[in-house]
C-alpha cells in the first residue's frame, strides 16, 4: 500500500482512496502572469510522477489542476504593459503548456479556469456570509478563520499564535489581521463581475474550493502543491470548506523548494530561471531525472553542474536502451524480474522514494550490461524489462533509436574537445562556430561537447 507524508497530520500515513481502484487528485496550477520557473517545473513533475505511478499500479486517476487566470499579478502586469488582462493570461497560459509538454508532464484530466467559476464562487461566498463566518467590509468580503477550530492545521500553528504574530497595520478593513479576502470590490481599470455586495472579483483562496469540490466531489483523495502553498493558500481553502460544512481533501501533499544558493526559487524573489530556457539549452528529460534523484519533500538545487550531471546519466541510460535494442531481447512487462519490480514498488510505496528507485534503475542497468557481456540472455532480459518498467512508471523516456547526429559531426565534436584539452581555443571556437552555422546546437557539459539539432 502506498504511504505518503500527510501535511495535515505531520507524518507518513497510508494513502487510502475514497473509492477502491480510483484516485482523485487536485493540484494547484499556475497563476498565468509570467513564464514558468523551475519551481513550477518541479511541482508539476512531482505530481506527474505520483500520477504515473498510480496509473502504473493499476489505478484510475482523476487529475485536476487549475489555471488562475484572474489575479492581482495578472492585472498589475497588464497595467504595466498597457495590455488587456485577458491577453496576458492567454499568452502566459500558452507558454505554460508549452513548458509542461517539453518536460513530459501529462495534461490534467480537467484544467478549470478561475474565470469560468466566478458564479459558483459568489454562491459559496453568499453561503459563508449567511453562516456568519464571512462579512462585508468597505473594500470587499472577508472570511473569519477564527470560526474554524483547527485553523492553522497545515501550518502546524494555532490561531492564537498566528494572531499574536500578525501585522495589525494591514488590517484596515478587517476585523482581525488573519481574516482574508473572499471578494474584492472593483477598482478603476480592473475587470469585474457582479455580486450581491457590489461588482468585483474573487480572492485567490476561494477558486480552488469550488473547483475541486465541483469536479472531484466531497472528500476527494489528495490535494497537492508546492510547500509554499500549504499556508496560507491551502489552509484558507480548507477553512472555507469546513465552515461551509463540506468534507474537503482526505490527504495533503506538498513538495520541497527549488533553491538557488540555499534560497527558494520564486518570481517574487527575482531569482528564477525560465523553465523553457532550461529545456531549450539541455535535454528536457534531464530535469525530470534531477527531480527524481531528490526526495520530493527535500529541497533541490538546480545548477548547470547538476543538470549536466543528470544529462550525462541520461546518456548512460540511452546507451543501455540502445544496447538492449541491438541485442534483440524479447522485452515485455511479463518477463520483468519480479523481485526487482517488488523492490521498486516497495520503495515507491514508502513516501514516493524516487531516489531509491533511480538507484535501483542504475543497478539494473549495470546488471544488464554484465549479463550481456557474459552472454546470459535470460538474466539480461529479466533485468532490462524491470528497468524499462521503472522508467515507464516514473515517466522517464529513453532513446533507444540511436543518435540522429551524423558520425562526421560527432567526430568534429570530439576534435573540439581535444583542442580544448590542448588549450587550442582558437581551433575549438572555429569548430563550434562551424557547427552552429550548419544548424547544430553546441553545448559545453561535464561530459564534453554535446551536439544536437537546433
Amino acid at each position: 500500500m502506498l504511504h505518503l507524508f500527510d501535511t495535515a497530520v505531520g507524518r507518513v500515513v497510508p494513502f487510502e482512496p475514497r473509492e477502491p481502484g480510483r484516485v482523485s487528485m487536485y493540484v494547484c496550477g499556475p497563476t498565468v502572469y509570467g513564464p514558468p520557473h523551475l519551481g513550477h517545473g518541479r511541482f508539476s513533475l512531482v505530481f506527474d510522477v505520483l500520477r504515473r505511478y498510480l496509473l502504473w499500479s493499476g489505478l484510475e486517476v482523476d487529475y485536476v489542476s487549475n489555471i488562475t487566470d484572474i489575479d492581482d499579478k495578472i492585472i498589475n502586469r497588464a497595467n504595466d504593459e498597457g495590455r488587456d488582462w485577458s491577453e496576458i493570461a492567454t499568452r502566459c497560459e500558452s507558454v505554460w503548456w508549452r513548458a509542461m509538454d517539453a518536460i513530459g508532464v501529462m495534461r490534467p484530466t480537467s484544467d478549470p479556469h478561475a474565470t469560468a467559476y466566478v458564479d459558483e464562487m459568489v454562491i459559496l461566498i453568499a453561503e459563508l456570509i449567511d453562516r456568519g463566518v464571512a462579512y462585508v467590509s468597505a473594500d470587499g468580503v472577508y472570511f473569519s478563520p477564527a470560526v474554524v477550530d483547527d485553523y492553522g492545521l497545515l501550518a502546524r500553528q494555532t490561531i492564537d499564535s498566528m494572531q499574536a504574530g500578525a501585522r495589525v497595520e494591514v488590517a484596515e478593513h478587517k476585523r482581525s489581521p488573519i481574516d482574508f479576502a473572499l471578494w474584492k470590490f472593483v477598482k478603476p481599470g480592473e475587470p469585474s463581475w457582479p455580486s450581491p455586495w457590489g461588482d468585483g472579483r474573487p480572492g485567490w483562496h476561494t477558486e480552488c474550493v469550488v473547483m475541486s469540490l465541483d469536479l472531484l466531489g466531497d472528500g476527494f483523495d489528495l490535494h497537492g502543491g508546492g510547500q509554499d502553498l500549504a499556508f496560507p493558500h491551502h489552509e484558507n481553502e480548507r477553512a472555507q470548506a469546513v465552515a461551509a460544512g463540506r468534507t474537503f481533501a482526505r490527504h495533503w501533499m506538498h513538495n520541497g523548494f527549488v533553491e538557488v544558493g540555499g534560497e527558494k526559487m520564486a518570481k517574487s524573489l527575482g531569482n528564477f530561471t525560465n523553465l523553457l530556457d532550461l529545456v531549450e539549452s539541455t535535454d528536457p528529460r534531464a530535469y525530470r531525472l534531477l527531480v527524481l534523484r531528490a526526495h520530493y519533500r527535500s529541497p533541490v538545487e538546480v545548477t548547470r553542474a547538476s543538470t549536466d550531471d543528470a544529462a550525462a546519466a541520461l546518456r548512460r541510460l540511452d546507451a543501455f536502451a540502445r544496447r538492449v535494442a541491438s541485442a534483440d531481447l524479447a522485452i515485455s512487462p511479463a518477463v520483468a524480474d519480479p523481485d526487482a519490480i517488488a523492490e521498486f514498488a516497495r520503495v515507491m510505496d514508502d513516501d514516493l522514494d524516487t531516489p531509491a528507485a533511480i538507484a535501483q534503475l542504475f543497478s539494473l542497468v549495470t546488471e544488464v550490461n554484465t549479463a550481456l557481456d557474459a552472454a546470459d540472455t535470460a538474466r539480461a532480459t529479466a533485468a532490462a524489462a524491470a528497468a524499462f518498467e521503472i522508467c515507464r512508471a516514473v515517466g522517464l523516456v529513453l532513446d533507444a533509436g540511436g543518435s540522429e547526429i551524423p558520425a562526421e559531426v560527432l567526430a568534429r565534436a570530439q576534435q573540439r574537445d581535444q583542442a580544448r584539452a590542448a588549450r587550442d581555443f582558437a581551433t575549438a571556437d572555429a569548430i563550434r562556430d562551424a557547427l552552429v552555422a550548419e544548424g547544430w546546437v553546441v553545448e559545453d557539459t561535464a561530459a564534453g561537447t554535446q551536439v544536437r539539432p537546433a
